[in-house]
């Protein structure tokens, strides 16, 4: 594209240098030929015309531009050297020239030169002006491929957390078919439409930009209307092609449609319910995580079983990954974190501070760090070549008054490569946390208050909004429960103090 401008803008660069040739030709072979405009070599010495009269001087010509000379009479300027045009009272024009000035015209520069150097200067600067913007898109292409490449390496980081200032009124979004508590959220990669599961089994596609629903399957209503039970999980591909859902009622993962939300077929092979599905980014490649302590692998393409990860000593409660061929897990009670390197087939485990606690939720942030959280009220952030947290937030989310326990956090979400976390406890309260330059702290932004659990968070790409999935009851349970809570999806509007690129 830049080259065929570049050419195009060459070619007219060309006619408009022929024009000035063309011009030049006609104004030397006009004055060369014609007998009634005559040149007096030494003016001094001569005080008339040729045919003896007397003289007046019409005007004194300096040298002008070529353009300037293209728009003037031909008989006021010819050569654009320092000349006066006479005009005798019988009509003959005559320019006369100084000697002086004759002895060093030859070696001035004549109006045709003149004419062709600016068409080269002209066409020169559209060639330099071609070239910078070349160098500019090459440069933008080359910022884009950089971050690929840093974001694959997991060193990209965008600092924009410090930011962020607070939120506007928040969105609420209610249908029928949730009855009760939403225990999963997913969004697209575009981050303009929504998936939510409930405890019911009912399913819902959501319009972000509309703030309404578009699609959604009805939970078990019994013998007469089956369904899905409760689910427990959602994933979706990174084209949306796919929608992946574990459920409770039965050890299947159930693969849909995206688009349609028609149930495609079901991927049989784990020996308990399954508790965590994510894509791998830009492929149909499958992780989950079941109840039964194995992570597999699937090919979504052939519809295809690949393998099986062992390690977990407990049900494993959380899965999440990015683009490299590695998924990271949360073993609940086991008190492990374990990051699957599956083309070296290894892993790396990483033991929770807190002996006893069950880690609930983890979440990558870039392909080197990533938090956890649980019940233990801990937010957690680690470095993946270090076995110990870089940074922990004890009792994040307080302290219940109730019995003394720290609030449990029940979810995590992450702005992909920035240093922007959120984080959801029982008590309805989200909190948004800055990570520091290096990772090593967290220091918190600022809260948003809720009624009920928050069983799910999600950040639409832009960092625009925060969504949130609320229930009456833990999605994980029923110890508790909020009876003025409402099951329901929570649309929160960030504000941030200027816009950044994100």
């Amino acid at each position: 594209m830049i080259e065929s401008c570049t050419k195009k803008r060459m070619l007219l660069g060309i006619t408009f240098l022929g024009g000035l040739t063309v011009l030049a030709l006609i104004i030397e072979s006009h004055w060369t030929n014609s007998s009634s405009k005559l040149y007096i070599d030494n003016y001094e010495n001569n005080s008339s015309c040729i045919s003896g009269e007397e003289y007046e001087v019409i005007s004194e010509c300096h040298p002008c531009t070529a353009f300037e000379i293209a728009s003037e009479s031909i008989d006021v300027c010819v050569h654009a050297r320092y000349k006066e045009v006479l005009k005798c009272k019988s009509g003959e024009t005559i320019t006369r020239r100084n000697e002086a000035q004759s002895e060093t015209e030859e070696e001035e520069e004549t109006a045709q030169e003149k004419r062709l150097r600016l068409a080269k200067k002209y066409l020169q600067e559209i060639e330099e002006e071609e070239k910078d913007r070349a160098e500019f898109e090459e440069g933008a292409v080359a910022q884009r491929l950089r971050e690929e490449y840093l974001e694959e390496k997991g060193r990209l980081k965008k600092t924009i957390a410090i930011n962020y200032v607070g939120h506007n009124e928040l969105i609420t979004l209610r249908c029928k078919e949730h009855k009760s508590s939403i225990t999963c959220i997913c969004l697209s990669s575009d981050g303009n439409i929504l998936y939510s599961g409930s405890k019911d089994g009912s399913l819902v596609k959501w319009s972000v930009k509309d703030k309404k629903k578009l699609k959604a399957i009805r939970g078990n209503r019994g013998k007469q209307n089956p369904g899905m039970k409760s689910i427990q999980c959602l994933a979706i591909s990174t084209d949306g092609r796919f929608l992946v859902v574990g459920e409770s009622g039965c050890k299947d993962i159930k693969v849909f449609s995206g688009d349609t939300i028609n149930h495609i077929k079901d991927l049989k092979g784990h020996r308990g319910l399954v508790s965590g599905l994510v894509f791998r980014k830009n492929t149909h490649t499958l992780y989950s995580a079941s109840e039964d302590k194995s992570v597999k692998v699937w090919n979504l393409d052939d519809m295809a079983y690949v393998e099986s990860l062992f390690g977990h000593q407990n049900a494993i409660t959380s899965i999440d990954a990015l683009s490299r061929e590695r998924a990271i897990t949360s073993g609940g009670y086991d008190g492990t974190v374990r990051i699957w390197k599956i083309v070296e087939e290894s892993q790396l485990i990483f033991n929770a501070s807190s002996v006893g606690s069950s880690i609930d939720a983890v979440k990558l942030i870039n392909e080197e760090n990533f938090f956890t959280g649980g019940d233990d009220g801990q937010l957690c952030l680690w470095g993946c070549l270090k076995k110990k947290p870089l940074c922990s937030i004890s009792q994040a989310h307080g302290i219940d008054e109730t019995n003394g326990q720290p609030m449990w956090i029940s979810s995590i979400a992450t702005l992909l490569n920035t240093d922007l976390v959120a984080s959801g406890s029982r008590n309805g309260t989200i909190k948004l946390w800055h990570c520091s330059e290096n990772f090593r702290s967290l220091n918190l932004l600022f809260e948003v208050k809720l009624t009920g659990f928050i069983n799910a968070l999600a950040f639409t790409p832009d960092g625009n909004h925060l969504i949130a999935g609320i229930g009456k009851e833990h999605r994980n349970g029923s110890w508790w429960q909020i009876s003025e809570a409402m099951n329901s999806i929570v649309i929160i509007p960030l504000v941030h103090k200027q816009k950044t690129n994100k």
